[in-house]
């Protein structure tokens, strides 16, 4: 009877032993196949930009992230760092706040004008008796991309001098608390003045970002991103909506530098 119960006990022990390495071994495979099932999803996440939101954020053009902020140096991560405020214009702009146009300020012995005209025109022909006054040239408008041709006798006004920041909008957004000094460099930085064509820009007037921008759409990136590169050389603020129509222009140039963002001469 002894033999029989220890042979019972025995069978009972190895019955208990090997449920022991049946759940082991259903818990292993159970586990294994739950870290299949994650290796997959992530896999397919990936895939589908879902895993990480702010990666995919990133690889979206216009979403917020990297993509939208821009690269680093760029003129949309440079917008990102102007403060946005309210236009003032108490007291009202005055041209003659940002002193005579035109000045040698250089003290080349060339006005402003003529200095851009002779760097934006090729083919050009001076004046004898001063060696200064640009009578005719060639001008590829950086607006239109049309090719201008310039003479002074018959149509002075074909081409004209624009101030990419205009300076009523400097006015508007922080100029009108500068020193005399200070507009006057401002209204004859050679950064902040192109050559362009005259009706273009009549039409562009004062108007910022949001109000007005290059017909051509290829010249767009490159004139915004000046301005950005300018009103942060300059501490000018921008307002929301010229600041939604600069995100807007530079989210598809990313990578556009900001023009006219060197330490002021």
């Amino acid at each position: 009877m002894r033999t029989s119960s220890a042979g019972a006990v025995g069978c009972r022990r190895g019955g208990q032993a090997g449920s022991v390495r049946r759940i082991r071994y259903v818990g292993l495979a159970l586990l294994l196949a739950l870290a299949t099932a994650l290796v997959a999803c992530d896999d397919l996440d990936d895939q589908t930009g879902t895993a990480n939101p702010s990666a995919a954020a990133d690889r979206q053009p216009g979403a917020a992230g990297a993509g939208s902020r821009g690269a680093a140096g760029s003129a949309l991560a440079l917008l990102g760092k102007l403060p946005v405020r309210a236009e003032d214009n108490s007291p009202k702009y005055r041209r003659d706040a940002f002193g005579t146009p035109w000045s040698d300020v250089d003290h080349n012995g060339c006005d402003t004008r003529n200095d851009v005209l002779h760097r934006d025109l090729h083919s050009t022909t001076v004046r004898r008796s001063d060696g200064c006054t640009v009578l005719t040239g060639e001008l590829t408008d950086p607006y239109t991309t049309r090719i201008i041709r310039f003479d002074r006798s018959r149509n002075a006004s074909a081409v004209q001098i624009d101030h990419v920041v205009a300076l009523a909008d400097a006015w508007r957004t922080g100029a009108l608390d500068w020193t005399a000094a200070q507009r006057l460099q401002f209204a004859n930085d050679p950064e902040n003045l192109l050559a362009v064509d005259g009706p273009t820009n009549q039409r562009k007037s004062d108007q910022d970002a949001s109000e007005w921008l290059p017909p051509s759409p290829g010249e767009q990136c490159p004139y915004v991103a000046r301005q950005v590169g300018l009103k942060s050389r300059y501490h000018l603020w921008v307002v929301a909506a010229e600041a939604q129509a600069m995100r807007t222009v530079l989210q598809k140039c990313p990578t556009q530098s900001a023009l006219g963002s060197t330490a002021a001469r």
